[in-house]
């Protein structure tokens, strides 16, 4: 009896403390969406409708107007200049160290930048044909006996378990997938001159986008989405020809981010950062991606899928591994990864 007694008495203590915390989590969001602090509520939508699961959260406390005149306010100005590759001269006499590590943050986030001297090296890494699931980035990289590797494109994340991408995915001259259900589609990689090439492909059908693949010679490339709503705050294009994009109001919320870019010389910028809770940061705007890319000399440079997938291994070890609690010394399943081999 006594026994029976102690367990309920421990269901009543986890029972209370759940609600406790659930009050308290419900109570801090409705402030900061009704508070006096427009900044933090910005922050908080921007931010929230950036993550796979959590979108829902933004329209419980605010209505869809609300939400939409916060992202209207809180974007990237439209940016329709596509790559000049005219400004991209590869340097083939390369003498440098093939990858070079720095520490990089901000106000917000930690991160690190990789730094490949020869883009010639990097190269998409799948696991075409799709299966359902993924398979983590340093499997990516070790079974394709390279370096180094960041994730890749969009994909289907629904359990984590990765198997299918979500847009457009060339891996070495093929078209390993065409799936059109996104809006805002963006390819993003290199071509056969390895200059870097972040085109907007969302008007395209599926014949044009298969043109245009062929006759400007697309080797190694993902998808990722460029769409401001009340559904879905994602951005692609950060620096093109040496222009900075510019913003509206935030720009966008913080998150772990990935992007890549590119130097006048070839030389290709990985970026990976931290958030959402992660060594007590709540990660990187666009505004920093483009600050900390334009330090770097990028000429070009894109976002590419981030959040709970955004990762880096090299070496044999994880220098930026999921922000995820079950995946923290690792990174979730993946179809798709930006490789470096030797």
């Amino acid at each position: 009896m006594n026994v029976v007694k102690l367990i309920g008495k421990i269901f009543s203590f986890i029972g209370i403390t759940l609600g406790v915390v659930i009050l308290t989590l419900v109570t801090t969001i409705f402030l900061i969406c009704h508070g006096p602090s427009t900044s933090a509520r910005n922050l908080f939508v921007t931010t929230i409708l950036e993550t796979g699961q959590l979108k829902f959260l933004a329209s419980i406390f605010l209505s869809d107007a609300e939400i939409n005149e916060i992202v209207n306010a809180n974007s990237l100005a439209t940016m329709q200049e596509e790559v000049d590759t005219e400004l991209i001269t590869v340097d083939d006499n390369i003498e440098k160290e093939l990858i070079e590590i720095h520490k990089v943050s901000g106000n917000n986030f930690e991160g690190t930048m990789m730094i490949i001297s020869d883009p010639s090296k990097i190269s998409l890494a799948t696991t075409y044909p799709w299966g359902e699931y993924g398979k983590e980035l340093d499997k990516l990289v070790n079974e394709n006996n390279a370096l180094a590797g960041i994730n890749g494109g969009l994909y289907y994340s629904d359990a984590n378990k990765g198997g299918h991408p979500l847009g457009v995915t060339v891996s070495n001259g093929e078209i390993q997938d065409m799936s059109m259900g996104a809006t805002g589609l963006h390819l993003i990689g290199f071509d056969e001159n390895n200059i870097l090439r972040i085109i907007d492909i969302s008007s395209m059908n599926k014949s044009e986008i298969e043109n245009l693949i062929v006759t400007e010679k697309i080797r190694d490339a993902v998808s990722f989405q460029e769409e401001s709503s009340d559904k879905n705050n994602h951005f692609v294009k950060l620096i093109i020809n040496g222009e900075k994009r510019e913003l509206n109001g935030m720009g966008s919320g913080a998150n772990p981010r990935t992007a890549i870019g590119q130097r006048e010389d070839g030389t290709v910028l990985f970026l990976v950062t931290d958030g959402r809770g992660k060594n007590g940061h709540l990660g990187a705007t666009a505004a920093d991606l483009i600050e900390v890319m334009s330090e770097y000399g990028a000429v070009n440079a894109a976002n590419i899928d981030g959040g709970s997938s955004s990762t880096m291994y090299y070496n044999g070890e994880y220098l930026m591994d999921s922000v995820t609690f079950y995946y923290s010394n690792s990174s979730w399943r993946l179809p798709t990864a930006f490789i470096v081999k030797e």
